[in-house]
Order: C-alpha cells, then sequence, then structure tokens
C-alpha cells in the first residue's frame, strides 16, 4: 500500500463530522422565545452555523431588530445553558464518519478535531456519540483563548503539536476553516454536504467532497 501523504487529518466539527444543526436550533429558540422573539426554523439553523454559538444567536436576533448588548448576553449565557444539557438529542455523524476515522486511524494518522464550539461541548457530544476516542486532540473555540478561534490559524497550529508534528490536512465546510487552513500554510479539504455559507466548490479548498465516503481518496490525490 502507498504511504499516506499526511500524518495528520484535522476535522471541524458542526457540517464536517457531525450534522447538528437541530439541536443547536433548538437552543437557539430556547433563546428566542426568553427575548420574546419568534423562533427560527429547523431549516433556517444549518444557514445561522459558522463562528461559533454566540455568532449563530447574534444573527438570529439581528435578523428580528436586535436588541441592546447586555440583554443579548443574558440570552447568549441561557442559550449556552440549555445547549449544555441538550447537545447530543438530535444530533449525528454524518454517513460513513465512524468508518472513516477507523480508516485512516488503521493507517496511522493522528485525527485531530478543530471546531470554534467549545471545547467542553465538543469532548460531550464526541463522547456521547462514541467517537471522542478517534482523536489525539479535541481544540475548541475557547482552548486558545480570546481571539484565536478560527479563522485565525492557532488552532491548526496546536492540532498540528498535538499530533506529533508532521504534514496536517485540514477538513471543513466553512470559509472559517478555508481561511484558517490558508493562513495555517495546511491543505484544505471542503466538505460541500455541510452547512457552507458558500457553495462547496466556491470555498477556495485545495479539493471538496460531496460525502465522507469521498475523504481517503481525495485525501490520497493531494
Amino acid at each position: 500500500m502507498t504511504a499516506f501523504p499526511f500524518d495528520i487529518v484535522g476535522f471541524d466539527l458542526d457540517g464536517t463530522l457531525l450534522e447538528t444543526h437541530r439541536d443547536l436550533g433548538a437552543a437557539v429558540n430556547h433563546a428566542l422565545a426568553l427575548g420574546g422573539f419568534a423562533p427560527v426554523p429547523a431549516d433556517h439553523a444549518s444557514d445561522l452555523i459558522g463562528g461559533g454559538a454566540k455568532i449563530m444567536l447574534q444573527k438570529a436576533v439581528d435578523e428580528q431588530g436586535g436588541m441592546p448588548e447586555e440583554e443579548f448576553r443574558r440570552l447568549y449565557k441561557e442559550m449556552l445553558a440549555y445547549y449544555a444539557e441538550h447537545n447530543a438529542v438530535h444530533t449525528r455523524p454524518y454517513p460513513y464518519a465512524a468508518e472513516v476515522l477507523a480508516e485512516l486511524g488503521g493507517r496511522g494518522v493522528a485525527l485531530t478535531v478543530v471546531t470554534n464550539k467549545f471545547e467542553s461541548f465538543a469532548r460531550s457530544i464526541l463522547g456521547t456519540l462514541g467517537l471522542a476516542d478517534h482523536f489525539v486532540a479535541i481544540i475548541g473555540g475557547d482552548t486558545m483563548g480570546k481571539g484565536r478561534a478560527k479563522p485565525a490559524p492557532d488552532p491548526i497550529f496546536e492540532a498540528q503539536k498535538r499530533g506529533g508534528g508532521g504534514s496536517l490536512v485540514f477538513v471543513g465546510d466553512s470559509s472559517y476553516d478555508v481561511i484558517a487552513a490558508r493562513a495555517a500554510g495546511v491543505p484544505v479539504v471542503a466538505a460541500a454536504y455541510g452547512y457552507c455559507d458558500k457553495p462547496g466548490p466556491e470555498l477556495g479548498a485545495d479539493t471538496h467532497i460531496d460525502s465522507l465516503d469521498q475523504l481517503v481518496a481525495a485525501l490520497e490525490r493531494l
């Protein structure tokens, strides 16, 4: 078997490994209801994902006229508290996620997660779904400190370090992922099936996939 071209594969979480929009949407709607706003449809929740929970809620509030910063902070805390207790109710891995992680691990590739979701949430969800043990590092939006989440390259550098060094490729579904990977100087694959903020082929990645079962072959071609 030809040697695999990468030592480390880094994954975004929401929209890349996991379909999370129903639980995120429920948390957003919980906060919106407390603030007297109308709920967002479940399908629309996927359009709000990207950049972390705070940005997601801010988009939903701004679409309905906005609110004072102090009141928004209260709603944001309520959203986080609700999501902490209900983050894996409807969340599921995308098809082939477990199989791809097992195959890559079997080839000796170090696997990491780099998400803008809080690290505690990411660990909790991956643990509940039985996927956490695949990863040598789970890096959240709060892991590196303020201002150092994607699209900054810092968490990708950290993933490379925790993965043992060597060559890393990143897989994600948003402009945040592509910008972070470019800034870190690593190749990037767009998950075109995810919560893309523009069509997958237009994200500016080195290549794109329409399903996770295409990932290993795509990486071998890079």
